[in-house]
């Protein structure tokens, strides 16, 4: 999925680095992700493999995503076995975008 059209019009990031952002979250899910469930069609939650530095690279990661797509909703978690917990809620009027996100995290696959 390497076509950015799912990126809605409402996102601030300058157009010449949402591919390096989407390769960011792409690059988590391909070394850390665990886990992954939707609770509803709104949220999804995501469970990653905790280590060294694991949850300060997630808390940058969604601080930078919400500053350019503030209709995110982002909690980060720790979890059980030194897991991470990123819950993930939209609005119905980005549901897609959540859509296609999700997407992103079967393409990356858990461990």
């Amino acid at each position: 999925m390497s076509d950015l059209a799912w990126v809605p019009q409402s996102c601030t990031l300058p157009t010449e680095e949402q591919p390096l952002r989407v390769a960011e979250w792409d690059g988590l899910f391909a070394e850390r992700l665990v886990a992954v469930s939707r609770p509803g069609p709104l949220k999804l939650r995501l469970d990653l493999a905790g280590g060294p530095g694991v949850e300060e690279r997630v808390r940058g990661l969604v601080e930078r995503e919400g500053g350019c797509c503030s209709f995110f909703a982002f909690t980060v978690t720790l979890g059980e076995d030194d897991r991470v917990g990123l819950d993930i809620g939209v609005d119905q009027e980005h549901a897609a975008v959540l859509d296609a996100l999700a997407s992103r995290t079967a393409a990356g696959g858990p461990r």
